[in-house]
């Protein structure tokens, strides 16, 4: 091997730089100018291009602007409405009985029969319960042996009367004639009418007998509990050997009948709703338990006073209850059927502006927008009654924009489902 030939070695690969510095001065120069060049031609691209663009925004915002200036708003509508002649009012009541009666013991004594319990319907004149007393029984015989023996006294003093009449008729004309004293005339005049007012004591005790035999003969029919009226039997305090007494103070409490064929109910009307209430207006009654059935009625009395408090007017209502449907005590609401006092118009809720201006809506004539201020006569929620500002056909604009100007120019599309 020979160590002395030199090695095949090749010259490593040069760079632009490289070959920049290894070409010429003039060509160096050259190079020089056409980078300038790209650079300048790089630096305009991108400068047209954002001058471009900064052109196209404000171009679109012109547009915009003017567009906006010359567009016309498309609202929705809905025409004012006169209210209904009737204002349905309802509010909470609790249903009563037309009669209810507590049924007290009139006769003292053990309850013998019980013919009635509780839930149990009845009819008027029917046996309740009978009381059994066989001291009251002594007492109308004992009565009644007295009456026959003042009776007796009665024919007595009538027979005294009898003779002391006929007496003064003989021995009158004697005395007369002068066959009789005087004093034996005076003597039979006497006795005669000894014997007259003696008939009239006898007949002021029997009267008073008869009247005392009669009160014990009407305790003996109090024995026998009967029904005031038709109705159902609600609470029950006696049974079968129960001691009763008949007082006017502590007599005892037996039963309670409720007439139910009429159910009563009493409701607070508020004043703004009691103007036009009077005595025969429809009412309805509803229950929730029973909500496919309406129980009509109508008003039958009214305080005519507004309680002070509160300001509401006292009403009953009288409600038909043939099959017993509607029960005493359960909760029920009550539709009145009031007519209007005062006209007013009903609006939806969404065309109300309230704003530093105070309550106004926005009306639609001819295209263009004229905000008029109302007075609110009722809430109903999704609607209100107005009483001034407006007429029926206006129409006003639902849920209007916050800066809807008086004199803007619109255009309206009617929305007759908005107050349905």
């Amino acid at each position: 091997m020979n160590f002395n030939r030199p090695l095949d070695i090749e010259p490593p690969e040069t760079g632009p730089q490289t070959r920049v510095a290894q070409l010429s001065p003039g060509n160096r120069r050259w190079v020089g100018r056409l980078s300038g060049a790209a650079l300048s031609l790089v630096l305009t691209t991108a400068l047209a291009s954002g001058a471009w663009s900064h052109y196209e925004q404000y171009r679109q915002v012109v547009t915009t602007a003017r567009q906006s200036r010359d567009l016309i708003p498309q609202v929705r509508v809905a025409a004012v409405q006169p209210s209904a002649g009737t204002e349905i009012v309802s509010l909470p009541a609790t249903t009563s009985a037309f009669s209810v009666a507590n049924v007290f013991a009139r006769a003292s004594g053990y309850i013998d029969k019980r013919e009635v319990d509780i839930g149990d319907r009845v009819k008027a004149g029917q046996l309740l319960a009978e009381i059994v007393a066989p001291e009251l029984d002594h007492q109308i015989a004992q009565a009644e042996a007295t009456l026959g023996q003042l009776k007796a006294a009665l024919q007595q003093a009538q027979a005294n009367r009898e003779l002391a009449k006929v007496t003064w008729d003989r021995d009158g004309p004697l005395v007369k004639q002068g066959w009789l004293t005087a004093q034996q005339g005076t003597t039979d005049i006497q006795t005669l009418k000894a014997q007259e007012a003696g008939v009239s004591v006898a007949e002021a005790n029997v009267v008073a007998e008869e009247a005392q035999l009669q009160v014990l003969h009407q305790q003996k029919l109090y024995q026998r509990v009967v029904a005031p009226f038709d109705g159902v039997i609600t609470q029950r305090n006696i049974d079968i050997g129960s001691l009763v007494q008949a007082d006017t103070t502590s007599g005892t409490f037996m039963f309670t009948i409720m007439q139910g064929n009429v159910i009563r109910t009493q409701v607070f009307v508020p004043q703004d709703e009691a103007f036009g209430l009077r005595p025969g207006i429809g009412a309805v009654v509803h229950v929730p338990e029973i909500p496919d059935r309406a129980f009509p009625g109508q008003v039958t009395r009214i305080a005519n006073a507004l309680q002070p408090g509160s300001r509401t007017l006292l009403t009953e209502i009288d409600i038909p209850n043939p099959d017993g449907a509607l029960a005493p005590g359960i909760y029920c609401t009550i539709e009145l059927h009031i007519p209007r006092k005062t006209p007013s118009l009903t609006v939806s809720a969404d065309a109300v502006i309230f704003n530093k201006g105070g309550l106004q809506v926005a009306v639609v004539e001819n295209g263009v927008v004229h905000l008029r201020k109302v007075a609110v006569v009722r809430d109903l929620g999704q609607q209100v009654e107005l009483n001034s500002g407006l007429k029926p056909g206006d129409q006003v604009i639902l849920n209007p924009a916050v800066d809807l100007a008086d004199g803007s120019k619109v255009h309206a599309r009617l929305q007759v489902a908005e107050l349905s």
